[in-house]
Formats: structure tokens, sequence, C-alpha cells
């Protein structure tokens, strides 16, 4: 623990990194004594008392400024920001009010990263982002912020956007289609209208995550989201959404293995999490046959399909998809006999199909035994795990019997991509950014 409450130092530092120490509650003294820092991180430091009035305007050569996972309180009023600022970090505070002090009245030339996520913020989001012409990462997550994006918005050279969990309404602008850098759209968890835009697929080409979960989009899936090539995590669950699924979501290169090489220069992974469903909120009611197409993207390990009025059988080829971890298809209307090629899915961990209209014995002498009873209850089907026989001894002849599994063929394990199809109403949620330099993990919930 570092006592330095009252401790003013007899010089001055250029940078100073105090991440994860022990300094609150008070804002020590030391950091206020300092006027030539260009590099202050005071990141989860236990700080809780209010920001001194004049602190941001009092470092004259700020470069850096992370003071977040704190729980400093207080109004976000501070202006005068150092014109010299690159990187402001407060996230995981307790700043409440208006944006309109800090983004009008200050403005950045230089700015290229801000982080105001997880405080109490509230109001609209202003118009001022002229006044921050540089600016590549925005991240307002889980606040209470209302209104409209900003149109102004459209005028920057962002890559990354956040605005998940708040109460922003209307639709998404058109202007937001030069954004023509962005790599990650996270606007999950907000009161949006109006069908999906065709320009994010024509457009907004390089985007590596787009979730606009738990709105109120309607309409069909625009196959124009088919051109997002690139896409890693494609979240468009708990809307209004209806008619087929693509067929054409075997464009998406990097999930169909075609492009293996993921890169390192992209920072920022949304973890999926199972999730029930909330009373009244809003349900996709996405109808006709799985596509076969969707079975030559070889790298998924998760598909989530449940919930919704999908029809006809499991297809075949769903055998090909060797990487597959978990697979729900619960709560639809498909027909016909459990696919024998499941028997090739060797690292299923999660299998879902209740309520459907599916008929047969259960493959055995696959890890489908494993499952319990729930994973396939609400169907016409018999054979272990079911402890009802249903008349299985009658059909023993046609039973389908699957031999012990093959060895393992030497499959490349340097990549294991995960993408979640989730056209569910319900089980699925991207939970907060994660900073990692390693390969991708896939995401796509379509729920």
């Amino acid at each position: 623990m570092l006592h330095v409450a009252n401790w003013i130092p007899p010089f001055q530092l250029g940078t100073l990194s105090l991440r994860n120490w022990v300094l609150g509650p008070q804002f020590p003294l030391l950091l206020q004594s300092q006027k030539d820092l260009e590099i202050l991180d005071i990141s989860n430091t236990g700080i809780s008392s209010p920001m001194p009035e004049s602190f941001v305007t009092s470092f004259s050569y700020l470069l850096f400024l992370n003071m977040s996972n704190n729980h400093i309180r207080g109004p976000l009023t501070f202006s005068g920001i150092p014109a010299t600022l690159e990187f402001i970090d407060i996230s995981s505070n307790g700043f409440w009010g208006s944006l309109h002090p800090l983004l009008c009245s200050s403005g950045v030339t230089s700015m290229l990263f801000l982080n105001l996520g997880n405080n109490n913020l509230s109001g609209d989001i202003p118009e001022c982002w002229e006044k921050w012409p540089m600016l590549e990462f925005l991240n307002l997550e889980n606040n209470s912020l209302s209104g409209e994006i900003p149109r102004t918005l459209g005028s920057l050279r962002l890559q990354y956007i956040n605005m998940r969990g708040n109460k922003i309404s209307g639709r998404l602008h058109s202007s937001l289609m030069n954004l023509t850098e962005l790599d990650v759209l996270e606007l999950g968890r907000n009161e949006l209208t109006g069908s999906i835009p065709t320009w994010i697929g024509t457009k907004v080409t390089r985007l590596r995550i787009l979730n606009l979960r738990s709105n109120r989009f309607d309409g069909n899936i625009p196959n124009e989201l088919c051109h997002i090539r690139h896409i890693q995590i494609l979240d468009l669950a708990h809307n209004n959404l209806s008619g087929n699924i693509p067929i054409c979501f075997n464009n998406f290169s990097i999930l169909s293995g075609i492009e293996s090489n993921l890169g390192d220069d992209f920072a920022y992974v949304s973890i999926v999490a199972r999730e029930r469903p909330i009373a009244g909120d809003h349900c996709n009611n996405l109808t006709g046959y799985i596509p076969i197409e969707l079975m030559s993207l070889l790298e998924l390990t998760s598909l989530n399909l449940s919930r919704n009025q999908l029809s006809g059988s499991i297809p075949e080829k769903i055998g090909n998809m060797k990487e597959l971890i978990s697979l729900d298809l619960s709560v639809n209307r498909l027909s016909g006999e459990l696919p024998m090629s499941l028997s090739s899915l060797h690292f299923l961990s999660s299998f879902n199909v209740s309520f459907n209209n599916l008929t047969g014995i259960i493959p055995t002498g696959t890890q489908l035994q494993s499952f319990t009873e729930s994973s396939f209850f609400g169907n016409k089907l018999c054979g272990a795990p079911l402890t009802k026989t249903n008349g299985c001894e009658l059909v023993k002849a046609a039973s389908h019997t699957i031999g012990e599994k093959k060895e393992d063929d030497g499959a490349d394990w340097g990549l294991i991509v995960s993408m979640v199809v989730g056209f569910v109403c319900g089980f699925w949620m991207i939970m907060g950014p994660l900073i990692v330099r390693r390969s991708w993990r896939i995401h796509i919930l379509v729920s």
C-alpha cells in the first residue's frame, strides 16, 4: 500500500503510472503537485472522492489520462481540457450529468480515444462532434443517455463506437454511412426503431462487430449484410425481425475458413453468455428452412437458431461444421430425424433440440447420450438418454447406431473461431469489451 495522500514530492515527473496501487479514497496531493505530466494512469486505485475542479486543466502537457475503475463521484463538468490530450478513459466511475460541458465547451482536435462508459451520465448526446475531428474510439456504454444518435458523428474518422445499454431512440441516420473505417458498431440494448439500413452492408463493409440486439428494429434481415465479409460478431437478437435467414451468410469469409488471418491489430472482443427470455421483450419471428449455406461456415463453434418458426429438417451437412461446441435449435417447427452426421461433431458440449416435431431414434454411440433429457423434450424421439422408450423396441432394426468415434485426424488447432447465430428471443447477450492481443473468437448472434 502506498501512503501518499498528503505527500508533496520535491520533483516533477513526465510519466506517472500507479495503476492498481491503493491510493484512495482521497485524491492524493501528489497528483495535484505534478504540473509537467504527459502520461498519468491512476486506474483502479480506490479513489472515491470528487475530482478537484481544476484537476485536469492543471496539466498543460498531458497526452494520456486514465482514471478508470475507481469510484470517483460528481458531475462531468470539467472543461478547458489540455489541447495536447489524445487519450481519456474515465470509465467505470460515478460521474453524472450532461455530456454538454465536456463535449461542447472543450473539444480537443488531437483527441483519438474517449471512454466515458459505465457512469451515470444522462441527457442527449450533443451535436458537437466537429470539435473532435481526430476521434477514432468512442465508448458511451451503460449510461442513461437518450435522444437520437448525432448526425455529426458521421463526419469523424471513427473506428469504434459503443453506445450499448442506454436509452437512445430513433432510426439510424444515413450520415453514419460515411464511417467507412468503422470496425465496431455496438448499439445493443437501446430503443432504436425502423428497419436495419442496407447501407450498413454496402458502405460500412469493414465491420467486424455489429451489435443491434434488444432494440425495436423490424422488417427482414437485409441481404446486404452479407457484404460484410469480415464480420466476427453479428447480434440482431431481441428485435421484431421477420422473414427468412439470408442464405448468403456463407459469404462471411473468415467464418467459412476462406480467410484465417484475423490480424493482431484489433483488441476488443465481446464475450457472449446465455440469458433467459425477459417478460415483455421483443422477439424475432424468422421463418423458412435452415439454409444449407450456413453449413459451409466451417469455423463455427456455436450455432443458435432457437425460438423462431423455422421448419423443415435439420440439414445433413451439419456434420461438416466439425468445430461446433454448442448447437441450439430448440422451440421451432423442425421435423424429420436427427441427422446421422451429428456423430462427426466431436467437440459438441451443449446441445438442445427440444420442442420441435422431430421423430425417430436418437443416434447412439456419440456424445448425444451425455446430454440431459431436457435437450430432447417436446418431440417424438426415443432412445437414450430418454428414459421412456416411446416404442423404440419396435424399431430397433432401424436404430441409428454409430460406432466408436474416429481418432482425431490432426485438425489444425491454431485457430478456433466462435460464432453464434442466435435467432433467439433471449438466450444470448454481449458483455463488455475485453482487451486482448491474440486470435479472435468469433460470435454471430442474429436472434
